[in-house]
């Protein structure tokens, strides 16, 4: 089982360590599915993140015709509308390319931007950063679900809310890919019980983010 994560410079880190860890503690405690993760990129060199972290590419787009598992994340602004605005559509082909035959196409944060600017969420439930939300309603094949979630499934499409909820979204994945037995054994190898210190509500968004920098990125 092959799940990759095509990363990009400005990705979020927590959108890609967070799967990352979960996947690979799920190939620890189910040995018999063979997984393997990978970080992708269109080469292989560093990835510096939205916060200036960086990653090293496993794997190239090249080397992957198809996945089992596509997991998209989120990332700045600027980063996003650049991928979204490649004439090459260098990203987005690849998407496209790999998820034609994929068990699950997933995304969190507003990875779902890029999802839906590949035409990948055409008809489908789907959330995302609740910042973001607005920029999905410009999508009007995208069905958006009411509420801010941590994640939806529908049918073979999963995404995610912000940011943090890539840990909720990748435990779902690993009971969806595995057993729900084999997810609280990752459960309880990471002691996710979050009881977070602090409390808050999320305000509604009226306008898209990508709207406030130049260039156009219209989903």
């Amino acid at each position: 089982m092959i799940i990759g994560i095509p990363i990009y410079n400005g990705v979020d880190l927590l959108d890609v360590a967070s799967p990352y860890e979960i996947f690979n503690w799920m190939k620890e405690k189910a040995p018999d599915l063979r997984v393997e993760v990978y970080l992708l990129a269109e080469e292989l060199n560093d990835v510096k993140t939205l916060n200036g972290l960086t990653m090293k590419p496993h794997k190239k787009f090249r080397d992957f015709s198809t996945l089992d598992v596509l997991w998209v994340p989120g990332g700045e602004p600027a980063a996003l509308k650049a991928l979204m605005n490649d004439p090459r559509r260098t990203y987005l082909n690849f998407l496209c390319t790999v998820s034609d035959k994929a068990r699950f196409v997933t995304s969190v944060c507003e990875g779902a931007l890029l999802l839906a600017k590949a035409g990948l969420l055409d008809g489908y439930e789907v959330t995302t950063h609740w910042a973001f939300i607005p920029c999905l309603k410009k999508c009007p094949k995208v069905k958006i679900v009411e509420g801010c979630p941590r994640f939806v499934v529908d049918r073979n499409r999963v995404t995610g809310g912000g940011i943090s909820s890539g840990l909720d979204e990748a435990f779902k994945l690993v009971e969806l890919l595995s057993s729900y037995q084999v997810a609280q054994e990752v459960q309880r190898v990471t002691q996710y019980y979050p009881c977070p210190p602090v409390a808050s509500t999320l305000p509604k968004a009226d306008t898209c983010p990508l709207d406030e920098t130049s260039g156009s990125a219209t989903p």
